[in-house]
Parts: C-alpha cells; sequence; structure tokens
C-alpha cells in the first residue's frame, strides 16, 4: 500500500511503536499510558498525523460486541488529537494482530495490517512492525498464520470473552521479552537491518521506520538511506520526529 502525505507547513510526522499497554499489570501499564498521553499531548500543537507503528496493546481481540477494558484515557486523547484534524494511524503488531475496526470506528484512525510505503514531498519511507520480517524466526512466522486464520479467529471468537482474553493475556505475557535486556547483536545478525538492506537493492527508501525489537537504533544504511527502530515505552520512551527536510529519533522525558 502507498501512502501520499503532503506536509503541511510547520506540520510534523511522528513515530511510536510498542507502547505494550496492558503489560504487565495494571497499575504499571496505567502509569505508561499517562505518560504517552503526555507525549501526545505535547506533540499535538505541530503533529499533522501521528503513527503506532505495531503493539500498541500488548493484548487486543475484538468480538462481535466485546473489547477488552482499559485503555480509556489513551482513547479519548486519540479522538482528541483527530478532531483536531491530525491524522492517527496504527499498525498491528505481533501483540495486537487481532485489531479490526473498532478504533477505526470509535476514533477514526487508519488501521493496517501489513507494511506501508509512505511518500511526503520528496522522501519516501517503509513503515512496518517488524514481525516475520527477515531471516530466521521460523517459529513465529508458522504461529502467525495460524493467529491470522479466519477459521482459527472464528473459533476464538466462540469461546466466552473472560475466558478467551484472560488465556490470550496469559500467553501475551509468557512470550513476553523484557525490554531491559535487549542487547544490539550488530548489523550483520540483526534480521530487520538485514531485510532493509535487501529491500534496498529492489527500491530506494529514505527512511525505514519499524519497531518490535524493542531497542532503538538509528543505523545509517547506505549513504542516502536510514534504519530507525523505534524501541519501547516499557523502558525507553523513544519516537521519531520528521520534520519536512530530515528525520530523526528522540527520548521523550515527560
Amino acid at each position: 500500500m502507498i501512502l501520499d502525505i503532503k506536509l503541511q507547513p510547520g506540520k510534523k510526522l511522528y513515530f511510536i511503536s510498542d507502547l505494550h499497554l496492558g503489560a504487565p499489570d495494571y497499575s504499571k501499564s496505567l502509569e505508561r499510558e499517562q505518560k504517552v498521553i503526555r507525549f501526545l499531548q505535547a506533540s499535538a500543537h505541530d503533529a499533522q498525523a501521528i503513527f503506532l507503528v505495531g503493539d500498541t496493546f500488548d493484548f487486543w481481540f475484538e468480538y462481535q460486541q466485546v473489547v477488552p477494558k482499559y485503555f480509556v484515557r489513551f482513547f479519548a486523547q486519540l479522538i482528541a488529537l483527530k478532531e483536531k484534524g491530525v491524522d492517527i494511524h496504527l499498525f498491528t503488531g505481533n501483540h495486537d494482530l487481532w485489531l479490526q475496526d473498532y478504533l477505526q470506528q470509535e476514533v477514526g484512525a487508519v488501521i493496517y495490517h501489513d507494511s506501508v510505503e509512505l511518500k511526503s514531498d520528496d522522501k519516501t519511507f517503509f513503515l512496518a512492525h517488524g514481525d516475520g520480517l527477515g531471516p530466521g524466526d521460523t517459529k513465529y512466522k508458522f504461529l502467525k498464520k495460524i493467529f491470522t486464520n479466519p477459521v482459527c479467529q472464528w473459533l476464538f471468537r466462540w469461546l466466552h470473552p473472560d475466558i478467551g482474553i484472560k488465556i490470550a493475556q496469559l500467553w501475551s505475557r509468557h512470550s513476553f521479552t523484557d525490554p531491559g535486556i535487549e542487547v544490539f547483536h550488530g548489523e550483520d545478525k540483526e534480521w530487520l537491518i538485514q531485510y532493509c538492506k535487501r529491500k534496498l537493492t529492489e527500491k530506494h527508501y529514505d527512511y525505514f521506520v519499524m519497531g518490535h525489537r524493542h531497542l532503538p537504533m538509528e543505523i545509517r544504511l547506505n549513504d542516502k538511506s536510514v534504519y530507525i527502530n523505534l524501541g519501547d515505552w516499557i523502558v525507553n520512551s523513544n519516537y521519531a520526529m520528521y520534520d519536512g527536510n530530515d528525520m530523526k529519533l528522540y527520548k521523550f522525558e515527560g
């Protein structure tokens, strides 16, 4: 999919990822949610669009009439931004790949289940959460095919929400990796960097923007292309900002 955004004068694009709202428990998630809200409020004055690049929630599933509770303050802030004219773009990640149309209907967010090519004036971006990309990780790639299978989702939907959501939350926490222990493995061993380098042999992108890795990175792939990993909001609280000329990775201290 190709998305074309012409930046208005003085406006910027913001990118965050891996908020994992809901993990590891209510109190810590609420504290993180409030920090995310402060970031959204701080960026509201000059944001033209905000991209949430996957794993916004540690778990999410939409039944026909039921969604997981919590996150009301977060949703309210997204609605406030949308009412001010800020576009909200929301990518699914490996923890919230069952996002459907609830946030599209209630918040006005645009939902993406795959990678997106973004064009803004003379810059091109490749946007993706990052799960399942690059070599290896065959176990997850197999599981993702199961989790995204419509029949499997239909069967899961027959579980009572109290049971289904509890099972999924236990699974999500079991598969969760503490961002505090993440280490950089070197460019030759980082799957997403290798994936980006291969993509560059097919087509030029000025910026590759991803999450999933829980490790903030800003890696120059060649003279004209940069890989940015947005890190996470459990440990790092990073975001990327594009101002129409350049894109950089920052840490939110608010």
